[in-house]
């Protein structure tokens, strides 16, 4: 990184149609320079650095070939796109990629007509990308000539979906091309069978190119009709197997399969691609990557350099923040430290995440009792069926998942888990605005989601204090407990209030008041109290309750809070349709009518931006709280 910081070729692509100006020689130097693109602004600006990095080619090597943005390119976990996002038509604006009002953190076709899909969460690629092909299929003449391409990777073949993606591709006309991205990573290193597959597979270049050329002289005779080409390739594929001793599970599902190769060769894969790009009939080109190519501290700690912040790009040492005042410790590390001395006492105790154990704290039980805690892969469901079946048979597991991407679980919730009332945590952490990755990655609708399943318990913790003894609480609970836990550290008020208690199922009183109640949940409670200050300020006493436990809700003392004070407001870091706000609104309806108003998200996505930022954009702060407590106070009969 030592040298000078030269753009040539760069600066002349604004889009992929300049890129296709240029000649083949010239690519590995725009490889060079995007690749120098990507550092320099994610040392400033912090994003996803080591999975762009590993992807360059493939993201050059694709504009290059295909006809973007006719062509569809439908990129898998969206924090590879760093380079596709430069290349089209925001290479100025990448400085503010996920800044508030700036670019969006991942692909998005609201953004940009090159951005063919959302693509926030793992595996949903192959699906999309299939769709697209099918309709340029039944498009006519207008669409018959357009390609779909699926770039996935990254550790999202192991999810679900994208198997289901890929049983369906042999069975609809398509001509859709499969780009696995193999870098043996998911954040954490991948895990699992598909991963151990993918290193050992392999298919001979020549034997391909033969194959090829001897289907290409068949189709133009007319001896190839598409009930031919599916009889002679499975004949084909197992006679391959047995020569090579080794099935091939995509060509076992009718996908001609081409690799593996080097995706860190741009030149080649341009060969590759312009050869194999009208074949007829879906195709799965397989390429080794190395994740933070280009970049030795990314390539030698791809998990770290996944997103680590600023950094200095000359030296790759990590920039921390510097604060005045040591700043309290984030809910996930006191759920890893608390979930660790548990499981020293308590020998049901099992730790599963769906490969998050850095991100979740899960590895802090995973060093120590690594018999004992399991990563399942980029699998959401499978990690909840997964703690449902230990459950079932007499353990305890606590399943920690990012709380975004927990909605793929969502049925396993259900039918796997609440069905049968099993004793299985939901330790969903990154809940609520939480930032810089925006809509796709901040899950503001989970309180009424869970609060809808019956029999599930919902809590979210205020504090790390609070949260220590939810997870002490919560080993003696018989039945399914959703946890909410925050992403941003935030004061510790629970342990100096007097007469603090924790009782699952029962709220705290944190501050007296006559005029209104503020009840509140998670990280809303200390901005409940701050605006109990001013509203104090203003010559009004507000009681502030720590409404921790959302189900079953402490009707008894909001009850008391209703006839005491006689109006209501209550905050939450949540959309406001069907959380807190609405369960003390629905309980008061029907008991005891006074003014309720309600103090959240009003049903909308998030945006990108840092947390405090978003938070105070959507007025999720003490002005707020104090702005619907006068809205409240003016409805008091």
């Amino acid at each position: 990184m030592a040298e000078e910081n030269h753009r040539i070729l760069l600066d002349q692509i604004d889009y992929p149609s300049d890129l296709r100006k240029l000649e083949v020689k010239d690519l590995p130097e725009v490889c060079r320079e995007l690749r120098r693109n990507i550092i320099e602004e994610v040392a400033v600006n912090p994003g996803h650095l080591a999975s762009s990095l590993g992807v360059v080619e493939i993201t050059v090597a694709v504009h290059y070939v295909f006809n973007t943005p006719d062509d569809r390119i439908v990129w898998d976990v969206g924090h590879q796109a760093y380079g596709h996002k430069i290349l089209t038509g925001r290479r100025e604006q990448f400085k503010l990629n996920r800044k508030l009002g700036g670019l969006r953190p991942f692909p998005s076709p609201l953004e940009s007509e090159y951005d063919t899909f959302t693509c926030g969460h793992a595996s949903n690629s192959i699906s999309a990308a299939l769709g697209m092909a099918v309709a340029a299929k039944l498009g006519g003449k207008k669409t018959e000539n357009r390609h779909a391409v699926a770039i996935i990777g990254d550790g999202a073949m192991s999810g679900g979906l994208a198997f289901e993606g890929l049983n369906n591709v042999s069975s609809q006309p398509n001509d859709l091309l499969i780009i696995l991205n193999d870098n043996d990573m998911s954040i954490d290193r991948s895990v699992g069978g598909m991963e151990k597959y993918l290193l050992n597979l392999d298919t001979n270049e020549t034997y391909n190119r033969l194959r090829f050329k001897a289907s290409q002289w068949l189709h133009e005779r007319g001896y190839l009709n598409d009930d031919r080409r599916k009889g002679i390739i499975r004949l084909n594929n197992a006679l391959k197997s047995a020569l090579a001793h080794q099935q091939n599970m995509f060509e076992g599902m009718n996908i001609r399969y081409f690799g593996p190769y080097d995706g860190n060769d741009v030149t080649e894969l341009v060969r590759i691609l312009r050869q194999i790009k009208d074949m007829k009939g879906p195709k799965l080109l397989h390429l080794h990557t190395k994740k933070g190519k280009g970049y030795k501290p990314a390539e030698e700690s791809a998990t770290i350099w996944h997103a680590p912040g600023k950094f200095d790009p000359e030296t790759g040492k990590r920039l921390k923040s510097e604060s005045a005042e040591p700043q309290p410790p984030k809910f996930q590390d006191v759920f890893g430290v608390t979930l660790l001395e548990l499981a020293r006492q308590n020998d049901r105790i099992v730790g599963v995440t769906p490969a998050m154990p850095s991100g979740s704290s899960l590895s802090i039980l995973m060093n120590e009792m690594p018999t004992r805690a399991f990563d399942v892969g980029i699998a959401e469901g499978h990690a909840v069926t997964f703690s449902a079946g230990m459950a079932k048979d007499g353990l305890l597991p606590f399943c920690a998942i990012y709380s975004a991407f927990s909605q793929r679980a969502y049925d396993s919730i259900i039918h796997d888990l609440s069905i049968l009332n099993l004793p299985v945590v939901l330790c969903l952490d990154r809940s609520g605005l939480v930032g810089e990755d925006g809509a796709t990655h901040q899950c503001i609708e989970d309180f009424a989601i869970m609060r809808a399943i019956p029999g599930m318990l919902v809590l979210c913790p205020c504090d790390g204090n609070e949260m220590r003894l939810a997870v002490e609480a919560l080993v003696n609970y018989e039945g399914p407990a959703y946890m909410r836990l925050g992403r941003l550290a935030v004061e510790t008020v629970t342990d100096s209030i007097p007469g603090y208690k924790f009782e699952l199922g029962k709220g705290a009183t944190l501050r007296d008041g006559t005029d209104v109640t503020i009840i509140a949940v998670g990280m809303n409670v200390q901005m409940a109290l701050a605006a109990a200050d001013k509203l104090a300020a203003e010559g009004v006493s507000a009681r502030v309750i720590d409404m921790h436990t959302i189900k079953p809700l402490d009707t008894e003392l909001v009850l008391k809070a209703a006839k005491e004070t006689g109006a209501i407001v209550t905050t939450e870091e949540a959309n406001v349709l069907g959380g807190l706000g609405a369960a003390v609104a629905e309980y008061l309806s029907e008991n005891y009518p006074v003014p309720v108003v309600r103090h959240g998200v009003n049903d909308e996505f998030g945006r990108s931006g840092k947390a405090p930022l978003v938070l105070d954009a959507y007025g999720v702060n003490a002005d707020g709280i104090v702005a619907k407590v006068k809205q409240a106070l003016a409805m008091k009969k």
